[in-house]
């Protein structure tokens, strides 16, 4: 089958988790900029993280399927795996807020990253494996060098939530940095995909 119905699905359950996490927020119970920040300064922070999560996996989804032209039944499952992962955002967001930071939400948080990075690294590899030994997505990705990096980050903010000083937020700390840091490489533009659409001129 095509990629519309794949992608049409998939941007509107990335549209619904961003809905869903917004929809978390609690309003300020006193009308003044200390009450924002007292009720939902916290919050704020974690739907921000998650969005720009959320926006880098819509960006880069986008841009791969630039790339596919037919997907298969493993395609499908694939990214429905990747989607799975990306909808739990909104419950390890607002368990993260709501804690203030307590380690083992922050550890759930980076689980959940670590499986989103996973799973839509799965998806890229069952479409490459599906487009064979010429595949442009390979092509594009090259040795994938933030891919690979990322679950590391991943994993050593989750280690530091769980290894490093539980009775205080040290590890924490380091934790929230080692996400917030990977976003930040993401966000960087990559124009890898881009070149290749320009050499091929169309979908693959």
């Amino acid at each position: 089958m095509r990629t519309s119905r794949l992608e049409a699905f998939s941007d509107g359950v990335l549209a619904i988790i961003i809905t869903i996490m917004v929809l978390e927020l609690k309003v300020p119970e006193d009308h003044d900029l200390a009450g924002l920040l007292h009720t939902t300064g916290v919050g704020l922070l974690t739907y921000l993280l998650s969005f720009v999560y959320v926006g880098i996996y819509w960006n880069n989804h986008h841009h791969m399927f630039h790339l596919v032209r037919q997907v298969s039944g493993g395609v499908l499952w694939a990214n429905l795996a990747l989607l799975f992962c990306l909808s739990l955002f909104p419950f390890t967001t607002a368990w993260m807020d709501e804690s203030r930071f307590e380690p083992t939400p922050v550890v759930m948080y980076g689980l959940n990253l670590l499986a989103a990075a996973i799973t839509y690294f799965g998806l890229q590899t069952v479409i490459i494996r599906q487009q064979g030994p010429e595949s442009p997505l390979r092509q594009a990705v090259g040795s994938d060098l933030k891919g690979k990096i990322s679950p590391a980050f991943y994993l050593a903010g989750i280690l530091s939530a769980l290894a490093i000083d539980r009775s205080g937020r040290i590890g924490v700390w380091i934790a929230l940095a080692c996400f917030v840091g990977t976003a930040i490489m993401w966000i960087i533009p990559d124009r890898r995909i881009d070149r290749v659409v320009r050499q091929h001129g169309t979908a693959d």
